[in-house]
Order: structure tokens, then C-alpha cells, then sequence
């Protein structure tokens, strides 16, 4: 089984990375948040890696952090969910979001996700509520407030969200409007950030 690869981006697809470690291209499926940390082709990088065989294919699975690998194993745990709806999970919301949810048993976050119904968000909830309690964030940082500029931040992300974009890129184009402009208006913001989905 491989469980880890290092080396360079060949090329990327959202999903999808072709990986040249010493000259042999592996194929690894990631989620959009790893699609986007990990650079543009030629870029080194090291990967976490989920082995999946079925009789007829074997897939492997990448991951930056040890927390996006957990939780995608013990989606794929859970009857019904299988490796392509696991990543589009991990796609739709961050780790550590997808954690406190589950331990609030927020359904209504996880069926904004795509491809997310009400009886999987609904499993997932009951399957892994118990699972996950030695690896979820502190109670005191769960109910912490956030800052001004945490809570601009959730506030422009949720409005791209409701205009159809994937969370992932809502936060990349949130996060690099905010670099250039970081005093901005609400309004303001929202339409600097639309900007940086339209390039």
C-alpha cells in the first residue's frame, strides 16, 4: 500500500493531480483544499496518501494534513459514502468546519455541501459524532467569538457560497481581496472578491 508520495506537480486538475515522483507519474485524487495549497505545476510537495483497491481499479487518495486524511477514512467508513463523495465533502467545507459541525450535529451546514442530501448529512452525523471527539477543536475555540474581521470574513464567504460558488474558492478569492483591500466595506469586499473569481 502507498501511504506517502513526495514529489513534483506534473500537472493539476481540480481533484486531480498527476504527481512525478522520480520519474513515474502517479495519479492522485485530492480535495479542492489541497488542490489549491499545494502550487502551481513544478511545485514540490508531499502528500499523505489514502491506498483505495476495489476489484477492478486502485485509486490513491492525497492529503496535506493529517486531519483531512482522518476524516476522509472515516467518511468512507460510513455505509453508502464512498471515495468520490468523501472528497467532494472535503471539497465543500474546511476539516475543521466539517468537525464542529458534526459535533453540533449541524445538519443544515453539511447539506449545503454538493452532493450532500439530508439522510447522508443525517448519517454523518450519527456515524461519526462519537468518532470524532479526539479530534475536534477545543470546546473554548468553538465557542469563541470571532473578530470583526473573522466574522467579515464568514459573512462574505457565506454570500458567495449562496451565489453558487464552492467554499474553497469562495475563501481563496476572500482571502486575496481582503490582501489588497483590507479596510473594505462590506459591499466593497463582496464585489473585490467576485473579482477574483471572475480572472
Amino acid at each position: 500500500m502507498i501511504a506517502f508520495l513526495r514529489g513534483r506537480v506534473l500537472d493539476k486538475f481540480p481533484n486531480r493531480i498527476i504527481l512525478d515522483v522520480s520519474g513515474v507519474g502517479y495519479e492522485v485524487h485530492v480535495p479542492l483544499s489541497t488542490y489549491y495549497e499545494i502550487g502551481e505545476a513544478g511545485s514540490d510537495v508531499s502528500l499523505r496518501v489514502h491506498t483505495h483497491v476495489r476489484e477492478d481499479t486502485l485509486q490513491l487518495f492525497g492529503f496535506l494534513t493529517p486531519l483531512e486524511q482522518l476524516l476522509f477514512e472515516r467518511l468512507i467508513g460510513i455505509s453508502g459514502i464512498g471515495p468520490k463523495l468523501a472528497v467532494s465533502v472535503l471539497s465543500g467545507i474546511d476539516s475543521r468546519e466539517l468537525v464542529v459541525a458534526v459535533r453540533r450535529a449541524d445538519v443544515a451546514r453539511l447539506i449545503r455541501i454538493p452532493g450532500v442530501g439530508k439522510k447522508t448529512a443525517e448519517r454523518i452525523v450519527l456515524e461519526l459524532k462519537d468518532r470524532l471527539k479526539d479530534v475536534a477543536p477545543a470546546p473554548e475555540a468553538e465557542g469563541a467569538q470571532p473578530s470583526t474581521g473573522d466574522r467579515l470574513r464568514n459573512d462574505l464567504i457565506s454570500a458567495l457560497e449562496n451565489l453558487g460558488y464552492h467554499r474553497p474558492l469562495a475563501e481563496k478569492a476572500v482571502d486575496a481581496s481582503h490582501k489588497s483591500d483590507g479596510g473594505a466595506t462590506f459591499e466593497d469586499a463582496l464585489r473585490s472578491a467576485l473579482r477574483e473569481l471572475m480572472r
